[in-house]
C-alpha cells in the first residue's frame, strides 16, 4: 500500500462504524517495540518509516502496514484523494487532541512518544496499540434509582412528621400547662358498703355506736379528752385518770357516736386499776355495748381499738393481742397526784392506741369487749397517755373491769384483792420474797389472812402463781390485782432451797390503802 492510497491520519472511532466489527490489534513487531518513536514528526521514506531528522542508518526502517479501506471508502468505491507527498520529505502531523507536533511534548520528560488519542481503535492489520496503552474514559456515575429516592422520601416525610407532633406537643404542653379537656379517668366503679358481720367492718359497725367520747375540764387543771363504752342501765365505763381531773370540782361532756351531746358526772373510780364509772345524763338511745370473757382471749387473737385519738370520735385501729398478763403500772404521769399507782395485769396489743383512746373498748372478732384501752408504752420505757403509738398498747382485762364497775355501781368504790403479805423490795434474786421482817410498823404475813393460812412464811420465796413464772413484784401485785376476791390461785414457792406448792383463796380488803399489799 502506497501513501496516497493510505487513509488519512488521525482518524476518530466514528470513522469505524460498530456494525461493521472492530478489527483486531496485531502484535507489533520485535523490532519496533525495542526501537519505539523518538520524535513528535514521523517521515515516509519510499513507503518506510525513518528517522524524522533524515539521518541514515540512526533508526531501523520498518515496512509500512497496509490497510483496509474503511467501509464507508468501499462502499463508495471511491479512494480518499490525498495530496501527494515528495519521497524523501517530511510530513508533520497536527493531533486534534495534542496541539502541533512540534510543540513541547504534552507529558514532559524523555520519552517523546505522542500519547494515543482517547478510545483508539484498531487501525487494521499489521497495527498494535502504542507502547503507553490504551486509555478508557472512565464511566459515567449513575443516581441512585427511582426505588431508593421513594424510600428516601418516606423516610424523610415520617421524621418530619414525628418531629412536628413533638414540637406541637411542647408547644402545646408550655402553653396549656398540661391540660387536657378530653382527660378522663372513666367511670367510677359501682360497688355496696355492705360488709360481712364478723368482718372487721361489720364488727366495727356494732361497736362503734356504743362508743363515746369524754371531755374533761378541771377547775384548777388542764383539760383532759378520753374515751368510753356504754354498758347496761346507760353507765359508761372509762379510765380513772380521764376523769381524776374533774373529781374535784370539773366537768364532763360526753358526746355519743351520733354526735349528740350531755353532761356526765362521777359514778365512782379506782385507783389501783384505773377504772371509773360515769352517768351520763342522757343516751339518745344509744344502745348497749356486749361484754366479752377475757380468759377465753389467747395471743394471736384479732382485736379491734376504738375510741377517739386526738380528739378523732369514732376511730377504728386493728391488731392482734400480742401478749396476755403484761404487767403495767398506769396512771398519772404528771407526778402531782397522790393517788397510788394502777398495777396491771394487761392485755398486749399492737392495735394502734394514742391519747385519747383511754378508756375506749379493745373488742374481739365477734363485737365483744375483752379489755380496756388504759396505757401504750413509748420509746422512754415507760407508759404515758401523750406519747404516739408505737405499736405497744395495753388494756386491761374485761373480767377485771367488770367486776370494778358492778362494785362502784352497787356500793360506788371498788374492793382490793390480796393475799396478806409484805414484799422485800430489796431483793434482786428470781422470783419475789416476802419480807423478813416488820415494814413499816406491818408484819410480813398478815395473821389469819389468805399466805398465812396457806402455811407461808416471813423470807419465803415465791416463784411462781398458776404457773407463771414471777419475774418481780409488780408482776405479782398486778396478777392479785386481777383476780376477783374469792377466787383461788395456786403458788409455788421456795423455803431454804426447798420447791414447795401452796393454794390460797384471794380476798379484798374493804378500806383500800395507798401501799400496794
Amino acid at each position: 500500500m502506497t501513501d496516497e492510497t493510505r487513509p488519512p491520519e488521525g482518524r476518530m472511532p466514528s470513522d469505524f462504524p460498530e456494525s461493521q466489527g472492530r478489527p483486531e490489534f496485531l502484535p507489533a513487531d520485535d523490532q519496533a517495540e525495542q526501537s519505539g518513536w523518538r520524535s513528535e514528526t514521523a517521515s515516509f521514506e519510499s513507503g518506510r518509516w525513518g528517522d524524522p531528522s533524515g539521518r541514515p542508518g540512526d533508526t531501523a526502517s520498518y515496512g509500512s502496514p497496509s490497510y483496509p479501506p474503511p467501509a464507508s471508502y468501499a462502499a463508495s468505491g471511491q479512494a480518499p484523494t490525498e495530496e501527494p507527498t515528495p519521497p524523501n520529505s517530511t510530513r508533520t502531523y497536527e493531533s486534534p487532541f495534542f496541539g502541533n507536533s512540534a510543540g513541547p511534548p504534552p507529558f514532559g520528560g524523555g520519552d517523546k512518544r505522542p500519547p494515543p488519542p482517547p478510545n483508539a481503535l484498531g487501525m487494521g492489520a499489521g497495527w498494535a496499540p502504542p507502547p503507553g496503552g490504551l486509555t478508557s474514559a472512565p464511566a459515567p456515575r449513575r443516581g441512585p434509582g427511582t426505588g431508593v429516592l421513594i424510600v428516601l422520601a418516606v423516610v424523610i416525610a415520617l421524621v418530619a412528621s414525628g418531629l412536628g407532633s413533638v414540637g406541637t406537643y411542647l408547644l402545646t404542653r408550655s402553653s396549656s400547662g398540661g391540660t387536657d379537656p378530653s382527660y378522663s379517668l372513666g367511670p367510677i366503679p359501682s360497688g355496696a358498703t355492705n360488709r360481712a358481720p364478723d368482718s372487721v367492718a361489720g364488727v366495727a359497725a356494732r361497736a362503734r355506736s356504743s362508743v363515746v367520747s369524754l371531755e374533761v375540764n378541771a377547775n384548777s387543771a388542764e383539760g383532759v379528752s378520753g374515751s368510753g363504752f356504754l354498758i347496761k342501765d346507760g353507765y359508761v365505763v372509762t379510765n380513772n385518770h380521764v376523769v381524776a381531773p374533774a373529781a374535784k370540782g370539773g366537768d364532763i361532756q360526753i358526746m355519743f357516736n351520733n354526735r349528740k351531746t350531755t353532761k356526765g358526772r362521777i359514778v365512782g373510780r379506782d385507783p389501783g386499776s384505773d377504772l371509773a364509772v360515769v352517768k351520763p345524763e342522757e343516751t339518745f338511745g344509744t344502745p348497749e355495748i356486749t361484754l366479752g370473757n377475757s380468759e377465753d382471749v389467747v395471743v394471736g387473737d384479732p382485736v379491734i381499738a376504738i375510741g377517739s385519738p386526738l380528739g378523732l370520735t369514732g376511730t377504728v385501729t386493728t391488731g392482734i393481742v400480742s401478749s396476755l398478763n403484761r404487767p403495767v403500772i398506769a396512771g398519772d404521769e404528771s407526778g402531782t397526784s397522790t393517788e397510788e399507782p394502777a398495777y396491771i395485769s394487761a392485755i398486749q396489743t399492737d392495735a394502734a392506741i394514742n391519747p385519747g383512746n383511754s378508756g375506749g373498748p379493745l373488742v374481739n372478732g365477734k363485737g365483744e369487749v375483752v379489755g380496756v384501752n388504759s396505757a401504750i408504752a413509748t420509746l422512754s420505757r415507760s407508759m404515758s397517755s401523750q406519747g404516739g403509738s408505737i405499736g405497744l398498747g395495753f388494756a386491761i382485762p374485761v373480767n377485771q373491769a367488770r367486776r370494778v364497775a358492778e362494785e362502784i355501781i352497787t356500793t360506788g368504790k371498788a374492793k382490793r384483792p390480796k393475799i396478806g403479805i409484805v414484799l422485800d423490795k430489796d431483793y434482786k434474786g428470781q422470783g419475789v420474797r416476802i419480807a423478813s421482817g416488820p415494814t413499816e410498823g406491818r408484819q410480813p404475813v398478815d395473821a389469819g389472812g389468805p399466805a398465812a393460812k396457806a402455811g407461808l412464811k416471813a423470807g419465803d420465796v415465791i416463784m411462781e402463781i398458776d404457773g407463771l413464772m414471777l419475774q418481780d413484784g409488780n408482776e405479782l401485785i398486778a396478777l392479785i390485782r386481777s383476780k376477783s376476791p374469792g377466787s383461788k390461785i395456786t403458788i409455788k414457792y421456795q423455803r431454804a432451797g426447798q420447791d414447795r406448792t401452796a393454794t390460797l383463796t384471794v380476798t379484798a380488803d374493804d378500806n383500800p390503802t395507798p401501799t400496794p399489799s
